[in-house]
């Protein structure tokens, strides 16, 4: 009985810990449609003025979204505004709000699609991980603009 309640807590606790939990398992990123099962490491999200989310593969990938909406509402990808960006922390998968999260570029670490942008909740997280893995630069959301995305894109 007691296994039972630890494994149902845990898995209760799992669900409001402020991660990012994969929507439909068959997903697909709306940008390179690749498995979002695949990767749940780097998933990101918006969620919609209408309450919706829409899941992506990696922080470039949101970001295409994020700088080109009404392509992709034309394309039908979107059926609403984004409201609000959310991103996991890299080391500890909390789930943050794009805009207060920072991103590690050129690191040696790829993402699903090649060169990525790497989300922090911290300052302190990006430096404590750009020990290990590298870096050029430390960027707030505001230096995410369509020329970086672009370039990363390449």
């Amino acid at each position: 009985m007691k296994k039972t309640i630890m494994i149902v807590a845990l898995f209760v606790s799992s669900l409001f810990s402020g991660e990012i939990v994969l929507l439909d398992n068959n997903a697909s990123d709306p940008v390179y449609i690749l498995p979002l099962n695949k990767h749940p490491q780097w998933i990101c999200e918006a969620k919609l003025k209408n309450g919706k989310k829409v899941q992506f593969i990696s922080v470039k990938s949101m970001m295409q979204v994020y700088h080109h909406p009404e392509y992709f509402q034309r394309h039908d990808l979107l059926n609403d505004k984004i409201e609000t960006l959310y991103v996991q922390d890299f080391l500890n998968g909390r789930r943050v709000e794009a805009k207060k999260a920072v991103y590690l570029f050129g690191s040696r670490l790829t993402g699903p699609h090649g060169d990525e942008l790497i989300p922090f909740e911290s300052e302190a997280s990006a430096k404590l991980f750009m020990l290990k893995n590298g870096g050029t630069k430390i960027l707030p959301f505001e230096k995410l603009t369509k020329g970086l995305i672009k370039y990363m894109d390449m």
